[in-house]
């Protein structure tokens, strides 16, 4: 991601040994966020497009091709219809989205369709044995190296979670909830959780480590709770793509057509005809 570089620090097996999840509590604080009063009108229409700026705009699917890829990179350029965003006063304000997100093969595409789009939205790679992470880590480190020489100037390294679940830990520059490819991917409980890790760890270290859910965050209203967590647990400094990202590929169609921005403008509640993908 964007955020400085995690310095590191000396890995203290001693701390990760202290740390106890009271599992209870954190149920009933996520039970809280998700449903607490909910921002209305103006102030929604905003924290929507604050949501939009840090949606890594995704497609991860067997039959992605070049076309496909351009329609998304269009799309993570003009993620909002203009005359939406002239009506709220944020049409010169460069809404974008915050990175498109692509496999290793498609991101010399995704690099050719924002060139020419000309704008300088990152791409991001989920190299290093998407989804499960079990490949050879000489193969893990050349499809990284791969994708950085196609164009590539984020990558979703997914880690091989045998060394997780034999407790050999190192550091991070952004934590993932998941691939998006499981049963259950992000879930606010986990995400509670691990912002609280990361506020840890920052206390302890003065290093920022950046967060990301991704996986079955499909609506305007997922989002605002995301955003939410975010505010109360970790303050407005991790409200910004380089510290806070949404993976997914079908909110921001939420986003625009079933919820606030166009209803905020219009008054109605768009026909998925008015706010096409591209």
């Amino acid at each position: 991601m964007m955020a400085a570089r995690n310095r590191g620090t000396e890995l203290d097996l001693g701390w990760l040994a202290q740390v106890r999840v009271n599992q209870p509590a954190v149920l009933r604080r996520a039970a809280q966020i998700q449903t607490q009063r909910a921002v209305k009108k103006n102030w929604q229409a905003a924290w929507l497009l604050r949501a939009v700026t840090c949606i890594d705009l995704t497609t991860l699917s067997g039959d992605d091709t070049p076309s496909n890829v351009g329609r998304l990179c269009y799309k993570a350029k003009h993620p909002i219809r203009e005359d939406l965003l002239k009506a709220v006063n944020m049409h010169d304000k460069g809404i974008t989205t915050a990175a498109v997100c692509v496999y290793p093969a498609r991101v010399a595409d995704a690099v050719k369709s924002l060139k020419a789009a000309g704008c300088d939205i990152p791409v991001a790679s989920v190299a290093t044995g998407f989804p499960a992470g079990q490949t050879a880590l000489k193969i893990r480190l050349e499809e990284i190296r791969l994708a950085v020489e196609e164009g590539a100037r984020e990558i979703d390294v997914v880690i091989n979670r045998t060394l997780v679940l034999t407790g050999q830990w190192e550091g991070s520059d952004f934590i993932k909830t998941s691939t998006g490819k499981e049963a259950v991917n992000a879930t606010f409980p986990v995400g509670l959780v691990m912002v609280r890790a990361i506020r840890d760890f920052y206390w302890k270290t003065g290093c920022k480590v950046g967060f990301k859910p991704a996986g079955g965050i499909r609506t305007a209203k997922d989002a605002l709770t995301w955003l939410s967590l975010m505010k109360e647990e970790l303050r407005d400094e991790w409200l910004k793509p380089e510290l806070f990202r949404l993976g997914a590929s079908t909110l921001l169609a939420d986003i625009e057509r079933q919820v606030k921005i166009y209803h905020h403008v219009t008054g109605r509640y768009a026909a998925y005809y008015d706010l096409p993908m591209a």
